[in-house]
């Protein structure tokens, strides 16, 4: 074991902002040059991580909500349904249950 292996961070703090009891901050991972994301609630102490595309780490970092609601849609394959997407965004039109 050398001293570069004992002072190596697992994550690097590149950002940080407070509003309205959430902590939004931009972690850099200098072992896969991957970012994330930690959005933590300070009233119930709960914390949300999630990584992001480091393209588009700084704007993931002001929107992390969009970011994170992107991601959950990849993840169910929502596009196999636009019409309901459009329903849920928008709150009308799109799907029609009465079908």
């Amino acid at each position: 074991m050398n001293i570069s292996t004992l002072t190596t961070p697992a994550r690097r703090e590149l950002a940080r902002r407070v509003n309205d009891g959430l902590e939004i901050t931009l972690y850099w991972h200098p072992d896969d040059n991957g970012t994330s994301i930690d959005i933590h609630q300070t009233p119930t102490e709960e914390t949300i991580s999630f990584p992001v595309p480091a393209d588009r780490a700084l704007d993931a970092f002001h929107h992390p909500f969009v970011h994170l609601a992107e991601q959950n849609a990849a993840a169910w394959g929502s596009d196999k349904h636009p019409e309901f997407d459009e329903a849920l965004i928008f709150g009308e039109g799109g799907f029609d249950q009465r079908v």
